[in-house]
């Protein structure tokens, strides 16, 4: 299946001055940015078939692509002055680069790649700054043997804050952790079928328009995960992924543990 990534935002709050203008996905989480893990990680369940759409800080995207080191993340073997790899992590990715405009919103930019999906009856979107080790196969699956128009997956809360119930006088009722109540977050990774574009309106958003609109129909189905998935929307975010990949601390990385199980 096709998977359409969001990466044209200008990521404002992970930006370190005006000066900076590289665009979020290319936030380096270990050594490779953020959009490789997530293409990294609908690579490892089979999907190949990028569309990126792309806005602020295109150019950033464009050349670490043309200019793409497999040896930076696959072991080798250097002979006679020549690489040798033993593995390679894009060599069967077909990559569709698409200007969707600057400020457009998340919605027009997946209404201005929508010929590049030929018509697929469904095909997958994300985020390009999303983080999960959410099972895709079995979301896949899950859709593709429901009649709805869209899937997406949502997650807990992640809030650390508290709510406070109040009662009569402003005495406290109640104090509960977000995250401890009744409550599901939009995490991305959706599946869609070619239906959501009926309810997408120039201009809109995927999520407040087209998606919203299917609920109202009964056409939205959710997927629950309470594994690992995290955002990266602001530079503390991005160095915690960081920091983690270094201790060796990466569940998103579901490619390696199917080589550490495949070795053993």
């Amino acid at each position: 299946m096709k998977v359409v990534l969001f990466c044209g935002g200008y990521g404002m709050r992970m930006r370190n001055g005006a000066s900076d203008d590289v665009p979020k996905p290319m936030a380096m989480v270990g050594p490779r940015p953020l959009i490789w893990h997530v293409m990294r990680y609908y690579a490892h369940f089979g999907h190949t078939e990028f569309i990126l759409c792309l806005g602020y800080g295109a150019h950033h995207i464009k050349d670490f692509f043309l200019s793409y080191e497999e040896t930076t993340s696959n072991d080798f073997v250097l002979r006679g002055g020549r690489t040798e790899l033993l593995s390679t992590d894009i060599s069967d990715w077909t990559i569709t680069f698409a200007q969707t405009g600057i400020e457009s919103p998340i919605g027009e930019r997946l209404r201005r790649v929508r010929h590049h999906l030929d018509g697929d009856e469904m095909f997958l979107a994300n985020y390009a700054d999303v983080l999960t080790d959410a099972p895709l196969d079995e979301m896949i699956d899950r859709f593709a043997a429901r009649d709805a128009g869209a899937s997406m997956m949502v997650v807990p809360p992640q809030s650390s804050f508290h709510c406070v119930e109040l009662g009569e006088n402003g005495l406290v009722g109640g104090i509960t952790a977000v995250s401890d109540m009744p409550l599901w977050e939009n995490g991305g990774y959706f599946v869609l079928r070619q239906e959501v574009f009926d309810h997408i309106p120039e201009n809109g958003d995927l999520v407040a328009d087209g998606c919203a609109q299917l609920a109202k129909r009964g056409r939205l189905v959710a997927h629950q995960h309470r594994g690992f998935w995290k955002p990266t929307d602001t530079v503390k975010e991005r160095a915690a992924l960081d920091a983690a990949y270094a201790r060796g601390d990466r569940p998103w990385a579901v490619w390696e543990q199917a080589g550490a199980g495949a070795r053993a």
